[in-house]
């Protein structure tokens, strides 16, 4: 068995990371400090990592690509900048490890002779309870 294929890594220059002000409850701080990180990579036009990684990659999380092929991940766990950034990386990191190794293809099976006689057994028995449903109002009469 192979070794498991390594994360690909992202150059730093290809990452854009701003600060912005985080949102909900954190009274002063909050309403004075940047530190909600927010990360834009171009996985559409980068040369980071190999075609077949990309392509997993858009399919997977497509609903994270903006229409310009950019990933735009965010984070405001933490109180500081540094911690945030590390996080958004940290989470890039994490969807590259998902699609660094291809899915193994699906062998198709087919069902055993017990399992097709478990079925149609079972298909019997529920026709008889269907069957019998309706014959006691119609032999009183």
């Amino acid at each position: 068995m192979s070794a498991p294929a390594e994360t690909p890594a992202v150059p730093l220059r290809e990452l854009e990371i701003r600060f912005v002000r985080s949102s909900g409850a954190g009274g002063q701080n909050v309403n004075k400090v940047n530190t909600k990180a927010v990360l834009r990579w171009p996985v559409a036009s980068s040369s980071a990592i190999a075609a077949d990684v990309r392509e997993r990659f858009l399919e997977r999380f497509a609903t994270r690509v903006t229409l310009a092929g950019e990933v735009v991940l965010s984070s405001d766990r933490y109180r500081d900048q540094g911690r945030n950034a590390a996080d958004c990386v940290e989470k890039l990191r994490a969807m590259l490890a998902a699609v660094a190794v291809p899915p193994r293809p699906r062998r198709p099976t087919k069902p055993g002779r017990a399992a097709r006689e478990r079925r149609l057994s079972d298909k019997r028995a529920r026709s008889d309870v269907k069957r019998a449903r309706g014959t006691r109002a119609s032999s009183e009469d």
